[in-house]
């Protein structure tokens, strides 16, 4: 049953409207002005607002406006008996579903109450399907960190405040960016990621603001930057820590002025929300002069952090519930069952690669276990303590068997150890690939050559 809010000052009016909709079933609540209403559109999920236009101590087009900002989504139809053709075309182009005169005529009023239902449906389902399409993960859990993380972005999200996501490396902090933007009015916008460790900082500034066609010796071609690729949507900046001084100094240009500047170009004005990510601490780049703390301030409008899987292990079986259902429909195969001892020894591991780690485990499991994951085969496939003494003592297990077996050529066995060696590598610089390749002591493009060859991917 749809609910309905009637948001008027005049109390026949009120009662008129409500006695019509609940006799076509609708459930129907009262506000007698646009504060008590606003209210009420924060508390309750309505599908359908009627709107004064003139009311004491809020007018009836603020309402509109803070309405629509609480939910973008929300059908509102305006209605007055002092409207005039220039306040109806008013209302509609700043959000209204529609606009009544009053006394209303009773069948034009129910076509549109039943047009502006069909779309709030039509909207709903769409958001539905698109994050079907762009596999959008729910953010799983019910831990008071978890909770909070949902909160903020339920209030946030509609707004155009920057945000700066902060946790440890596999937390989920793309994750959250993305809900960022699927609830935000910029959702039929792009939304654009940006990996700040992965790429070099002498090619920085041209993948953020693009380059005309000659502006340097390899630019053969115009090349369009992220910032106007995300232009009316948004552009996650990942692991903003490590971008360089020389391109935080342009990126704060375009947050203070909506202005970008190709390479060898002219000025281009941009409309992009920015969120950004980080599992540094920014205030300790700053002090160490490696980041700017004019650019600090302006990204950290509202900070969203990310707890550690080990801060909140409450949610590990909804995660592993999660886990299992989406890989083993990715594996065409039926859902597993977790014992309630696997749970529990889950629940005691030092997850030191966060939610990224655990649905890894998980795969692992439910390729190598039976029907049900037992306590055992967490013990067996999962503590460290299995993989170090079956690679020491040669007894029965993954590493000895899985490995070593495996492979009858020794290049072959050299370019798995070598793919591991360099994604564990890359993982714990965050995929600075600069960093990775001067501890391992090899040219960085010799890395990216790797990282191509051996098709590492870094994890969402």
């Amino acid at each position: 049953m749809a609910q309905i809010l009637i948001i008027d000052d005049d109390r026949v009016i009120r009662r008129t409207l409500k006695e019509i909709l609940e006799y076509e079933n609708y459930k129907v609540d009262e506000a007698g002005d646009g504060m008590e209403g606003l209210v009420k559109i924060k508390t309750t999920n309505y599908d359908l607002v009627f709107c004064d236009i003139k009311m004491p101590r809020m007018d009836g087009m603020e309402v509109l406006d803070q309405a629509l900002k609480i939910r973008s989504d929300l059908p509102i139809i305006m209605i007055s008996g002092h409207g005039t053709m220039e306040t109806a075309v008013d209302a509609v182009k700043r959000g209204a579903f529609d606009f009544i005169a009053k006394p209303p005529d009773l069948n034009r009023l129910l076509i549109t109450v039943r047009n502006a239902l069909d779309k709030s449906v039509l909207l709903s389902e769409t958001k539905v399907l698109r994050r079907k399409v762009n596999k959008i993960k729910e953010i799983v859990g019910s831990s008071p960190g978890i909770l909070k993380i949902k909160e903020t972005i339920e209030r946030v999200a509609p707004t155009e405040a920057r945000i700066l996501i902060t946790g440890d490396n596999g937390t989920g902090k793309e994750l959250v960016a993305r809900w960022v933007h699927e609830k935000s009015r910029r959702v039929d916008g792009p939304f654009v990621e940006v990996n700040c460790a992965a790429i070099p900082s002498e090619l920085i500034e041209s993948e953020l603001f693009g380059h005309e066609k000659g502006s340097f010796t390899s630019a053969v071609k115009q090349r369009i930057g992220k910032f106007e690729q995300a232009n009316g949507g948004t552009l996650f900046l990942d692991e903003i820590g490590d971008m360089s001084l020389s391109a935080q100094a342009k990126v704060l240009r375009a947050l203070q002025e909506n202005k970008i500047t190709r390479v060898g170009g002219g000025d281009i004005s941009v409309d992009v929300r920015i969120v950004s990510a980080t599992n540094k601490d920014l205030l300790r780049e700053v002090e160490e002069n490696r980041f700017r703390l004019d650019l600090y301030h302006r990204l950290n409008v509202i900070p969203i952090h990310v707890p550690s899987l080990n801060a909140r292990k409450e949610d590990i079986p909804l995660l592993v519930k999660q886990f299992i259902n989406d890989i083993c429909v990715e594996y065409n195969t039926k859902a597993k069952i977790v014992a309630a001892g696997a749970l529990r020894e889950l629940q005691r591991i030092n997850w030191t690669g966060n939610v990224r780690e655990l649905r890894n485990v998980i795969e692992r499991l439910i390729i190598l276990s039976d029907k049900e994951i037992t306590e055992q085969d967490v013990l067996t496939y999962v503590t460290p303590s299995y993989s170090l003494n079956s690679a020491s003592n040669g007894s029965d297990g993954l590493v000895s068997d899985d490995l070593y077996e495996r492979f009858d050529k020794l290049q072959d066995f050299k370019d798995h150890v070598e793919k591991i060696f360099l994604e564990r590598k890359l993982q714990k610089h965050s995929w600075n690939v600069s960093r990775t390749a001067e501890e391992i002591d090899i040219q960085r493009s010799h890395l990216y050559n790797k990282i191509e060859r051996y098709d590492l991917r870094r994890d969402a």
